[in-house]
């Protein structure tokens, strides 16, 4: 059986990795993407289980990114977690996002939340 992918897509190489740390710890294989320009790119050869979002990337931003995936069909069954310091802007997306956790976020929140996401899936 393969394990489920989770795309984290977040430019800070050190949160990415701790975040990578925490979702294979519970089961999921995950990927990484530094940027929007990568993610969307992966996105397109990729149907993850759950993507990690951060808002705040360079080449193109979460915010654009969470309208891509909600607005393709594949990717459809996607979950995605934004993953941000920025509470205003993930106010504003909650309606698109199926959860927001709010940067400093700890190995074990982001841990259950995953696998509370992947057993609703």
């Amino acid at each position: 059986m393969t394990k489920p992918l989770a795309l984290i897509i977040e430019d800070d190489a050190e949160l990415a990795d701790i975040f990578s740390v925490g979702l294979e710890g519970i089961g999921f294989e995950t990927e990484i993407a530094r940027d929007g320009k990568m993610a969307l790119a992966r996105l397109a050869t990729v149907v993850p289980v759950l993507v990690l979002l951060d808002l705040h990337l360079p080449g193109v931003s979460g915010k654009d990114i969470l309208k891509h995936i909600r607005a393709n069909d594949r990717l459809a069954g996607t979950r995605v977690v934004l993953a941000t310091a920025d509470a205003l802007m993930a106010q504003s997306l909650r309606g698109e996002a199926d959860l927001i956790l709010l940067k400093p976020i700890s190995i074990n929140h982001l841990r259950s939340v995953a696998k509370r996401l992947l057993t609703s899936s």
